[in-house]
């Protein structure tokens, strides 16, 4: 969310995985502190689900990069 409490899309503002994982930290604790309005608390689930995708993604591409790196000298070898 920016400082207004807007959302922004995860698609026009790129995070970092770091990033991303604090603000979702962040989002599941004003959730589970509860207190919010309805509409406030799907805005917050809305943004989590985004700021999850954020974290997914840089997760796999960290994964893939280790596979390759760890299949790369194996097959060199061969």
């Amino acid at each position: 969310m920016t400082d207004d409490g807007t959302a922004v899309s995860a698609a026009t503002s790129p995070l970092g995985y770091e990033q991303a994982r604090d603000e979702l930290i962040e989002v599941v604790r004003r959730l589970e502190a509860g207190g919010t309005s309805l509409e406030d608390s799907l805005a917050l689930w809305e943004r989590g689900e985004e700021l999850a995708k954020v974290c997914r993604h840089w997760l796999e591409g960290a994964r893939a990069r280790l596979d390759a790196a760890l299949a790369g000298p194996a097959e060199e070898e061969g």
